[in-house]
């Protein structure tokens, strides 16, 4: 009986795979991953004689004990996204995000994965184009491609993702114009967030017929008209330093309206008596060319000279108030 015992401790110390949940082949490819990306302490969890269900950045499903989910985060990583995360195929939820030494293109395996709920590639020093692959992945739900040092011009292909609610491409270096197809996404309207790029030219009037809930453009040099944005079912408007032109007065606001900044642009008219009705958290026209009375209202006696300083000749409180004619 004790040889017996002896036999299976014995057994059970030279068998360190033995009731492991990670699959063997999802092991192996975390294993390349962290090789790719010189094996960083970051990583010092994925030792191969544990299991890979309890590394440190991944998590398994509950059932299938398959790899679903990959977050790689605010870590001293060097090199580029290793093409073997698209060896990783239950894959629903995939994140590098905060590693400023991460560098390279993003790699085209990525659009194996077709499973994605979720993709972060964001606080990187990735560069290159915006892949149009990436329209590959219909059940994307979240993109997050910003903060990056990506260029060239976006993707007409984005426009077809079929279950996305989310995009952001902000905070790169992309230039061109916003592609007309954002006029018809072919699903549902995304919160989109274009801010801080180089992005140029008129609007495409087609993005009057999107319902945009949360639309920030700020911080490019887009020009011409832009009061097609404002639909029954915005709530966020965000389009300062730009060059857009239109008149104010003329613009329905919608009652959903809790955030508008339109500052630093070459907006004309007067503001509309419907903004004093609006419940706005943020508001800001400052530096256009706007003129007349700000309308009367206790929602926006909460915003002080700052929202509406430095325009042609906006007049009332918090400002100088209007003289008489």
């Amino acid at each position: 009986m004790k040889a017996l015992l002896h036999f299976i401790v014995g057994f059970l110390i030279l068998s360190p795979s033995l009731g492991e949940l990670c699959n063997t082949e999802d092991k192996k490819v975390l294993l390349k991953i962290k090789k790719a990306l010189h094996n960083p302490y970051h990583l010092v969890s994925w030792d191969p004689k544990t299991d890979c269900c309890t590394w440190y950045c991944v998590h398994c499903h509950d059932t299938t004990h398959r790899i679903d989910q990959l977050n790689i985060f605010s870590g001293d990583i060097n090199g580029q996204i290793p093409p073997e995360v698209g060896d990783l195929p239950f894959l629903d939820y995939l994140v590098f995000r905060k590693l400023t030494n991460l560098t390279g293109t993003i790699p085209p395996t990525i659009a194996k994965l077709k499973n994605l709920v979720s993709l972060t590639l964001s606080w990187t020093d990735l560069s290159g184009p915006v892949p149009g692959f990436l329209s590959q992945l219909k059940n994307l739900d979240y993109l997050d491609l910003s903060f990056n040092k990506l260029s060239g011009t976006i993707p007409s292909s984005f426009s077809s993702f079929p279950k996305l609610r989310t995009l952001h491409l902000d905070r790169n270096k992309l230039t061109g114009s916003i592609p007309e197809s954002f006029g018809s996404f072919r699903g549902e309207v995304p919160d989109l967030f274009l801010s801080h790029n180089q992005l140029a030219g008129k609007l495409p009037v087609s993005l009057g017929k999107m319902q945009f809930r949360t639309i920030d453009l700020s911080w490019n040099r887009l020009q011409g008209d832009a009061s097609m944005l404002f639909n029954t079912q915005t709530m966020v408007i965000i389009l300062s330093r730009n060059s857009f032109e239109f008149d104010l007065s003329k613009v329905k606001l919608p009652r959903s309206l809790v955030w508008l900044d339109l500052s630093h642009n070459r907006i004309r008219g007067s503001l509309p008596a419907g903004l004093a009705r609006l419940q706005l958290q943020f508001l800001n026209v400052s530096y256009n060319f706007l003129c007349g009375k700000i309308p009367d209202g206790e929602e926006l006696g909460r915003f002080d000279s700052s929202s509406y300083f430095h325009n042609r000749c906006l007049c009332g409180a918090p400002l100088q108030p209007c003289k008489l004619k």
